[in-house]
């Protein structure tokens, strides 16, 4: 069998021959020849079963004399504790009863060459020869192997007892990659993947609002298959981004370690994830502590966060505070007792390393002791030292985690072992449901029977990837004042059923390295608050944005929105555009000052019109009523309050009945006005004519019934218009928001502009008419005459609505409203007052003005021009009178 390694690892070739040797009888027995052996560090005891464990217990070797430069104490305790199972195991009847389990446990030395080599020990057996009856097989030398305890060692190991279907249990090894089935289908482990740790990480940094963090990896299996599938987490959650990433060098790279720190020093992340063994993390303390690194918030793998050499008076100050995942703490009764049994071996027969831990405790050296050591002060161990009395991590039991580990996975094993022990044949798992027999048990059978309840209620099972169930303590390196640490537990992340990964925090009891003690900030960008929306920096990491304000009509209602949304159609943005508000409404309201204003002039121009119709009936026997056409005159004062009511209709909010009924009351009530006033002008130039020799005839055309008749057709046309207007493309109320964004103005939308300019230019016409004819007998007597009143008043008129177009047209809103309002009241009033003022001057205040003798022109004449003018005048009006048109 021949394996081959990663890093140039020395292909190692182990065989296993088997040797046909001639006996004296004709029976021919066969042997397995062991072709060479492995001098490992190892622990080993006997049994009819034997498991087997890889351990590391001292680090920094130089291959391949093995020479030591430090031990490791809680991998030594580590190998202890299976040790410790396996007793307690085998004084357990009810467990595995009449089997003894053994062990054979080597060191790795944390090298992946040694490792392997453990491995392939492990797998082949240490007997020179092992004769069978036969055929060439017989019970394995292990059914299972405990470890290795890192990922690097794991892989290659697994990728070799996978092809032997020989079970290893890892308690440490949790790179993602080691659940693949297809590549390491023999591989179990009862520490959680990495995967599910840095998911961990990622809900820690999510509860604490951390979106900006810098991530160091080693440079092997474990640190890059971590960073990669860190990196693929964030980007598919989305909780933050990676301000840099960097691989921690295998040695002391003091360039690399100096670049790395400065990195860190001017990056803006204030939190540091880092995933890296203990030995070598002291390397990156090292230049942090050379250049006073502080401020930061360390989150540590599960590989360094309890280790005891970082937690010194000089790394504390800087890694104080740090929160790290570990391994589930857990209690084994008994252990302690344990540990204490152990004694150095005087012999130093290079066994696990008994004589090495206890030189390394008590700080002495068995005899002979190295050069020089006497000379330097130091003491010679006798191996009478009472154990007990040290303080140390080895004999610690109140804190074991990676120790119950190691513990899950014998029992395991051997919970298995037992499960297969019990079957009854024909309800096997195996071919034809058959059982397994300790006499020809094969490893892979072993994997049908791991799951398995400790004594402490602790369920233990894999799942299909050789996962066990994933649960992770959080804890918190403490700072005391004294000087100490302390580790404590904050909380703890685990995978349920119902509620999948949940992380629970007792943020209370976390101690925090700043001066706020409060979590730091570490966001490349602060959030963007409600009202803004986030646009990406070109070039950066998505977690670096700037926040917009929403453009007016949007908005955010929720923090770090990548677009702002659209108002509805009747809504608008507030001032902070977090949400939307009722669009303001604008119209010609009866409560604004504008409004206001209009209506009473409105009102006042009813209530004149009102009076002076009163006079009028009052006085209607007077000279200067009867003179004046008093039927038109009456007509035309009711026309004008039409005029002044109608303004009303455009004040208000529009309805359809308002918008239909505001222009046809206004073109009708303007029409009846001005025919009033056309027919007026034409009678008094009728007159005129029949003053004249021969003119009498004219008359006849312009009787009373003609009047009326002649007022009636003209505003028929206008009714006629606003008909046709109504049914063929009626005014509807309009919500026009074109002109403010954030208001809407409720407006009458006019339907037909052909229609409302037919209707305009129809009154305008008339005007005109008006206009003219009065221009052409306004130098009639004036005592009669009101063609100069006609032609100043329809001036006015004119003027008025010539200004309105334009204005109108180029007027927003409830402005255009106001504008058509003020032409309507201003060209009304503008009749009333040139038409009907001087009669009212007469009526009141000069009645002696107002005497058929007056009006006939009979008063004193001085002057020739005077006589001749008189003397018209008297005919004319003798005329009127005679034909009763003037006087009505």
């Amino acid at each position: 069998m021949c394996s081959s390694l990663r890093n140039n690892l020395v292909v190692v070739v182990l065989l296993c021959s088997c040797v046909s040797s001639t006996l004296s009888t004709p029976q021919v027995s066969l042997s397995c020849q062991l072709q060479g052996q492995f001098h490992l560090n190892e622990m080993h005891k006997t049994g009819d079963v034997i498991l087997g464990g890889l351990f590391q217990v001292h680090f920094f070797s130089s291959v391949p004399d093995l020479s030591f430069t430090s031990m490791y104490v809680l991998g030594f305790k580590s190998a202890q504790t299976m040790a410790f199972a396996i007793d307690e195991i085998n004084r357990n009847s009810n467990l595995l009863p009449n089997v003894t389990l053994g062990y054979t446990l080597y060191d790795n030395c944390l090298e992946l060459g040694i490792g392997f080599r453990g491995a392939l020990s492990l797998a082949s057996g240490q007997e020179d020869q092992i004769v069978v009856d036969d055929t060439c097989v017989g019970n394995p030398p292990v059914v299972g192997i405990v470890g290795d305890p890192t990922s690097t060692n794991s892989i290659a190991i697994s990728n070799v007892l996978g092809f032997l279907y020989i079970s290893q249990v890892s308690y440490f090894a949790t790179c993602s990659c080691l659940s693949d089935r297809q590549k390491y289908p023999s591989f179990f482990r009862t520490i959680p993947s990495d995967s599910f740790q840095v998911r961990a990480m990622i809900q820690i940094l999510k509860h604490f609002g951390w979106t900006w963090a810098g991530l160091l990896v080693t440079d092997d299996d474990y640190g890059l298959h971590a960073a990669r599938f860190f990196q693929s987490e964030l980007s598919v959650s989305g909780e933050g981004c990676l301000a840099y990433t960097e691989v921690l060098p295998w040695d002391k790279d003091t360039e690399e370690l100096r670049r790395i720190v400065d990195v860190m020093k001017t990056s803006t992340a204030r939190v540091v994830i880092v995933f890296e063994h203990p030995s070598r993390m002291i390397h990156l303390m090292d230049e942090v502590v050379r250049q006073n690194v502080t401020g930061l918030q360390w989150i540590a793998s599960e590989a360094w966060t309890e280790s005891a050499v970082l937690q010194t008076p000089q790394y504390m100050p800087y890694l104080g505070g740090t929160l790290g995942i570990t391994i589930r703490q857990g209690e084994i009764p008994g252990l302690r007792e344990f540990l204490l049994q152990i004694r150095p071996d005087l012999h130093h027969n290079t066994s696990y390393g008994n004589s090495l831990f206890w030189e390394f405790t008590f700080q002495c050296r068995f005899a002979p002791a190295p050069a020089g050591w006497l000379e330097g002060g130091g003491a010679l161990c006798t191996g009478q030292e009472d154990l007990g009395n040290v303080d140390n991590e080895y004999l610690d039991i109140s804190n074991l985690r990676p120790e119950y580990n190691v513990y899950k996975a014998v029992y395991a094993l051997a919970y298995s072992l037992d499960d297969m022990l019990r079957c009854k044949p024909g309800r096997g798992p195996f071919s034809g449901n058959s059982c397994a027999s300790l006499q020809s048990l094969e490893p892979w059978q072993v994997w049908y029977h791991l799951n398995f309840t400790t004594p402490f209620g602790d369920q233990v099972s894999f799942d299909e990837n050789g996962d066990v169930i994933p649960i992770y303590d959080v804890i918190n390196a403490l700072w005391l004042p004294d000087g100490s640490t302390k580790i404590q537990k904050v909380g703890e992340v685990k995978r349920t059923a119902l509620k999948g990964e949940e992380l629970i925090l007792d943020e209370g009891k976390i101690f925090w390295n700043f001066e706020s003690k409060k979590p730091p900030r570490s966001v490349c960008s602060e959030s963007c608050p409600p009202g803004t929306h986030m646009v990406r920096r070109k070039r950066e990491p998505e977690c670096c944005f700037d926040c917009i304000p929403c453009s007016e009509g949007k908005i955010t209602n929720k923090s770090n929105s990548l677009e702002c949304t659209s108002c509805p159609e009747d809504f608008w943005s507030n001032p902070q555009r977090d949400h939307c508000v009722l669009k303001k409404t604008e119209f010609l309201s009866y409560h604004d000052p504008l409004g206001i204003c209009l209506t009473a002039i409105s009102l006042l121009g009813t209530f004149i019109c009102a009076v002076v119709l009163g006079i009028f009936i009052y006085h209607r026997t007077t000279p200067i009523v009867r003179a004046n056409n008093s039927e038109l005159s009456f007509q035309l004062l009711l026309s004008l309050k039409l005029c002044f009511l109608c303004s009303l209709l455009f004040i208000g909010r529009p309805r359809m009945w308002t918008c239909q009924l505001r222009h046809a009351a206004f073109g009708i009530s303007f029409v009846l006005c001005v025919s009033c006033i056309l027919v007026k002008t034409m009678v008094v130039l009728a007159v005129f004519k029949a003053s004249k020799p021969g003119g009498g005839a004219s008359l006849k055309w312009f009787g009373a019934m003609q009047q009326r008749g002649t007022v009636l057709f003209l505003t028929a046309i206008q009714a006629a218009i606003c008909t046709t207007w109504l049914v063929s493309s009626s005014p509807t109320p309009h919500k026009n928001t074109q002109y403010h964004n954030d208001k809407i103005v409720y407006e009458c939308a006019v339907g037909s502009t052909v229609c409302f300019a037919v209707l305009l230019g129809y009154i305008g016409m008339l005007a005109f008419l008006s206009f003219l004819i009065a221009f052409l007998v306004r130098n009639l007597p004036d005592s009669f005459n009101e063609a100069k009143l006609i032609t100043f008043s329809m001036l006015i008129f004119c003027a008025v609505w010539v200004a309105f177009v334009p204005a109108y047209i180029s007027s927003p809103g409830n402005l255009a409203d106001a504008v058509e309002v003020f032409a309507i009241l201003a060209s009304s009033f503008g009749l009333l007052i040139t038409l009907f003022g001087p009669k009212c001057y007469i009526i009141l205040l000069r009645p002696e003005m107002n005497t058929k003798k007056a009006v006939m022109g009979r008063g004193i004449k001085t002057t020739q021009a005077g006589l001749k003018y008189w003397s018209q005048l008297s005919n004319f009006s003798a005329v009127c009178f005679h034909f009763k048109m003037c006087y009505n």
